[in-house]
């Protein structure tokens, strides 16, 4: 088997090749066994995301799931329809739509969490139990490991983006005095900078 040694005949054995082609084969699984029952991917994520994390925003939800609002939205109006969520309208600056899962949509889930397990049943049949969940642990660091990889990669650009937002929101600040304020907590907050 190829494992990365100068010299294999094999590099579509690659570890990284191989969890791809498993990835592929448990996607098209779920996904048949979603379609089946008139649902999406994103139907799954919505539903998953609102039974963990409770009520949210339409938007916030969207976010939450990394899906654009555009793309939410009509998946969301299938959950109402459906009558798998619901939702209500709460006043918070402005008002606002949320949405909640229900009975109706929890069991529906658990149907899907039972049709996942059937597909990792299925792909997994090759392995004793004991290798199953060797290869869980395993795969639970290595994504925790590329997580904390993509967090750090976009922190910077997050934190450049916040430090950018905080000088401009102080020239704004000192504009709108006319450059008055105070400075590294010297003075009253009204008077005059020191000349």
């Amino acid at each position: 088997m190829y494992d990365g040694r100068k010299g294999s005949s094999n590099p579509s054995q690659q570890t990284v090749h191989l969890l791809t082609a498993a990835g592929r084969a448990a996607e098209l699984r779920v996904t048949q066994r979603l379609a089946d029952q008139g649902l999406s991917r994103a139907h799954l994520a919505l539903l998953s995301a609102l039974a963990e994390f409770g009520p949210h925003a339409k938007p916030d939800l969207a976010a939450r799931v990394g899906l654009a609002v555009p793309d939410a939205l009509p998946v969301l109006d299938d959950l109402l329809a459906t009558g798998l969520i619901e939702s209500f309208h709460v006043q918070i600056e402005h008002r606002r739509e949320v949405v909640t899962v229900n009975r109706a949509g929890r069991e529906a889930l658990e149907r899907l969490q039972t049709e996942a397990a059937a597909v990792q049943d299925e792909l997994l049949a090759p392995l004793t139990r004991g290798e199953r969940a060797q290869l869980n642990a395993l795969l639970r660091r290595v994504c925790a490991a590329a997580d904390r990889t993509e967090r750090a990669r976009t922190a910077p650009a997050a934190d450049a983006a916040a430090v950018t937002a905080g000088a401009a929101g102080g020239r704004r600040a000192r504009a709108a005095t006319g450059g008055r304020g105070a400075r590294a907590g010297v003075g009253k907050p009204d008077a005059p900078a020191p000349q």
